[in-house]
């Protein structure tokens, strides 16, 4: 490490302060941070002082984020392969799905890492390492099948439009992730929705359908896979979204390790429970009739809560707001799945709601605990006087 360190300071000379490439510091250090801890403090303003810091936090969800992703791997070569009708193994599926998301993930960052250091060295600020969660999130959430050049385009708008506009990492309000997904939903439908775009169709077969569960509900029809094959996940959808067994694994490190708040989490599995039980006895319809069970485990929601609501930027940040930010996206997720056939997969929509009322959420919490101190002080004052 000691060699790495010593030719690293070697390449960062030119770009020192008052050096001929010094516009360009933050670009090179952006790689010195990424390698070590920074050997510089906060010098204002009060700070807890903690072993954690942005790197880390990065660093922990996207170990987080491993199980869900090798498993869509493994998934999109088998969803592909189980097409053909001949055996296969393991790794040939897992290969094939590396063939096609590996080059997803390589655009996603490229794209994404080439426009938060263009920003950072314009504005002369450090690159942080919030993108580096994004840049994984991106096309863990899209189809198998989109076309690299939208997911250029919308990790652009994303990064662009939900991040840089607002200031950068820290500063925005809307999750970039689900931002680049809702702008691939909108401007590219034909893309993102139907019965072809959640399977890698294989070559001179024809007739495939890889309709999502949800979808088949939607239409009317029936599902044909068990519970237990929802919850592992072996079923048509977006990359990493199918696996709740694996999303839980990715949950219990976020809770353990202190990064993803639980509360969101529980939060928005009660809400979807509440609102799915609330439709199973109504029951007009086959989603409203899908078991309010199955609905935490079939499309986006296990993955949508876990690592999208609880992003500690954009969601509420008082402890009592993230009860209720919680619980509204899971009434929102269920709300939206039920009573709107032609999108039914509702988290995207429900989380980016929530996220544009988190911080009215938040301002009404502080205001009615003010108003409790305020009231409990009054009460003690006039105690007093009657002494």
């Amino acid at each position: 490490m000691n060699l790495i360190r010593k030719s690293l300071d070697k390449i960062k000379k030119p770009f020192g302060k008052g050096q001929k490439l010094e516009k360009f510091a933050p670009a090179i250090n952006a790689f010195d941070t990424f390698l070590f801890v920074p050997n510089h403090t906060t010098k204002k303003g009060a700070h807890i002082r903690d072993a954690i810091d942005l790197k880390r936090t990065m660093v922990t969800v996207i170990i987080a984020l491993l199980p869900a992703l090798l498993y869509g791997i493994y998934n999109t070569g088998y969803q592909y392969l189980i097409q053909t009708g001949s055996p296969f193994t393991f790794l040939e599926a897992f290969i094939h799905g590396s063939w096609k998301i590996v080059p997803m993930i390589v655009v996603s960052y490229v794209v994404g890492l080439s426009i938060e250091f263009g920003f950072a060295v314009y504005r002369g600020h450090e690159v942080n390492e919030g993108y580096l969660v994004t840049g994984l999130l991106i096309p863990m959430i899209m189809p198998i099948d989109i076309p690299l050049w939208m997911v250029g385009l919308s990790t652009a708008f994303a990064v662009l439009v939900a991040k840089e506009a607002f200031g950068g990492t820290g500063m925005n309000i809307l999750n970039p992730a689900l931002t680049a997904r809702a702008f691939a939903f909108f401007a590219y439908p034909t893309y993102m929705s139907g019965n072809k775009v959640w399977v890698s169709e294989a070559t001179n077969i024809d007739a495939i359908s890889g309709e999502t569960i949800l979808g088949t509900l939607a239409a009317g029809g029936k599902v044909n896979y068990s519970a237990m094959e929802m919850f592992q996940g072996s079923i048509p959808g977006s990359i990493a979204e199918t696996s709740t067994l694996w999303v839980a694994v990715g949950a219990l490190i976020l809770i353990l390790t202190g990064i993803g708040s639980w509360r969101i989490i529980v939060g928005g599995i009660l809400g979807a429970s509440f609102m799915g039980f609330l439709f199973n006895l109504w029951a007009a319809n086959e989603l409203m009739s899908f078991s309010w069970i199955n609905h935490l485990i079939v499309g986006g929601f296990a993955f949508g809560i876990v690592f999208m609501a609880t992003d500690p930027v954009s969601a509420a940040q008082t402890n009592q707001g993230k009860w209720i930010y919680g619980v509204l996206v899971g009434i929102f997720c269920i709300m939206i799945r039920v009573f709107n056939p032609a999108y039914p997969e509702g988290v995207m929509l429900a989380i980016l709601l929530m996220n544009v009322f988190a911080p009215t959420i938040d301002h009404y919490v502080i205001n009615g605990n003010i108003k409790k101190r305020r009231k409990r002080w009054e009460t003690s004052v006039n105690q007093l006087k009657t002494i």
